[in-house]
């Protein structure tokens, strides 16, 4: 398929200035009919043909394996995060010791693909949320955090889906998420920025609140060593 110059430049553009086009990612209604295996054997084929356009020799020993590698790093791995079966699931408990102060869980690993040139986002996130009688486990909020990045992302998007997510499993809006992390996109290709990184926030309920905000990002800025 043939694209025309402006529409191509259109479509570079979008890319270029990180739109976010729905708070969903977005899937087709017969994103799940085939299965693993099946998109698999699809992607292989896909793969081995492009690395066949770009004029690799695919008999080579080093580059005849890399189809199938690929092929199945997208669907079990980095892209894993897609299907429903693999999300998370809730654990949580009725907050017996009534803490009733702010709970956060900083330094969270993110590793994430950037959804216009399918390149590696690389960072940090930091959640905090005021219990209102339910308490989640910590890892929990580390396993959402990698659910929703283990798929074509922008950063915005991963931010807001994380508290979201966390609001409907602790029944409270009392969530916030800020997220500091490396585009790829940025930093290996276009403008070549290797030191600029992208801080996203998304603040729920009381932490609208101006005092309350600054207390979480004053506890983010806290050295942790061990």
């Amino acid at each position: 398929m043939k694209i025309d110059k402006a529409l191509e430049e259109e479509i570079q553009a979008l890319g270029d200035d990180h739109i976010m086009t729905s708070y969903d990612t977005p899937l087709r209604k017969d994103a799940f009919e085939l299965s693993d295996e099946d998109k698999i054997a699809s992607i292989k084929k896909d793969v081995a043909h492009i690395m066949e356009t770009l004029g690799l020799d695919m008999t080579d020993d080093s580059l005849k394996g890399t189809p199938n590698r690929v092929a199945k790093m997208f669907v079990n791995e980095i892209f894993g995060g897609l299907h429903p079966d693999r999300k998370p699931k809730a654990s949580t408990f009725d907050n017996k010791y009534k803490y009733n102060e702010m709970l956060v869980e900083k330094n969270i690993v993110v590793y994430s693909t950037c959804e216009h040139h399918l390149l590696p986002i690389v960072g940090r996130a930091h959640i905090a949320y005021i219990s209102n009688g339910t308490v989640v486990g910590l890892s929990k909020m580390n396993r959402v955090v990698d659910y929703y990045a283990k798929r074509p992302q922008v950063q915005e998007r991963l931010t807001i889906q994380v508290v979201k997510e966390l609001q409907k499993v602790l029944g409270t809006e009392d969530v916030a998420c800020v997220i500091d992390a490396k585009h790829l996109c940025v930093n290996s290709r276009g403008i070549r920025d290797i030191e600029s990184s992208t801080v996203t926030a998304e603040f729920g309920g009381k932490f609208k609140n101006e005092k309350t905000r600054l207390e979480f990002l004053d506890y983010i800025k806290l050295d942790t060593k061990f």
